[in-house]
């Protein structure tokens, strides 16, 4: 009843963009895209540290000093790895005493356009340490801190229009998405009963330095090529779109919001 109370007098002193005032948050991918977009967002709503977790190290302590390192702060990590998943979310309550928010949003996109017939392993191997390993060890090293502290936390991972529909192409993209969201319907059951939300947030595509890469196309050539998946015209998905979704999820204005894939699709059309 307490820690009730408190909760809602901190909601009276936070005006509306400081919706994270006094939270700590970690983001997985956070030194581009969807995760970086996602940083920006909750340091100007007034979270007290974001801990930025990648293996892009230069670009990640970039975007950390140019977010302000009073902060925002970047770890190394790759997800796929328990020790490193489990040293980033001790490390981050041992310098700030808490952990409130993770999202785990680090992801990879497949590598070709592989349908069942001609699905490589090895390749299929590395897109599930990654998208479906590393997502299941962001959200269970973060719950154990939570339950640990009696943390009423929020959990938000990074799925896809692909976690609802079958593809023609990328098979294993698609199949790893679907686990994701498995894994936010079980997760947010369990951690339930110790007030804890876990939610997803599902983008159509969209254009970030991950799929031009994977394309080999420059960002407005990727952005025109994606505009045929939504039927909302007159606005381009941004990873901007996907943090407001994102900062939804984390802060109190969905208090009452677990196990909820939370799509930002423009209307998804399937070709």
């Amino acid at each position: 009843m307490q820690m009730l109370r408190k909760r809602q007098q901190m909601r009276q002193h936070c005006d509306l963009r400081n919706k994270l005032q006094g939270r700590v948050a970690i983001i997985t991918g956070g030194a581009s895209g969807i995760g970086e977009a996602t940083a920006r967002l909750f340091a100007d709503h007034g979270a007290i540290m974001v801990m930025i977790a990648d293996i892009q190290d230069e670009l990640g302590r970039q975007v950390a000093e140019s977010i302000g390192t009073h902060r925002c702060s970047y770890v190394h990590c790759d997800v796929s790895d328990e020790e490193q998943v489990k040293t980033m979310v001790e490390t981050t309550v041992h310098k700030y005493g808490q952990l409130d928010i993770m999202f785990s949003n680090a992801g990879i996109v497949s590598g070709s356009d592989q349908t069942v017939l001609d699905l490589d392993f090895s390749a299929f191997d590395r897109l599930f340490d990654v998208n479906v390993r590393g997502m299941a060890l962001c959200v269970k090293h973060a719950a154990r801190v939570m339950v640990e502290r009696s943390v009423r936390g929020s959990i938000v991972c990074t799925a896809s229009v692909a976690a609802n529909h079958g593809m023609e192409i990328r098979t294993d993209y698609c199949m790893s998405k679907h686990a994701v969201l498995g894994l936010v319907r079980s997760a947010s059951r369990q951690l339930g009963v110790h007030g804890i939300r876990v939610n997803c947030v599902s983008p159509n595509a969209l254009a970030t330095q991950l799929t031009c890469r994977a394309r080999g196309m420059e960002m407005g050539e990727v952005q025109k090529s994606y505009e045929k998946f939504a039927c909302l015209k007159g606005v381009v998905l941004t990873p901007r779109h996907v943090a407001d979704a994102v900062l939804f999820l984390a802060c109190d204005d969905s208090e009452f919001v677990t196990g909820h894939d939370t799509v930002v699709d423009g209307g998804f059309v399937r070709q």
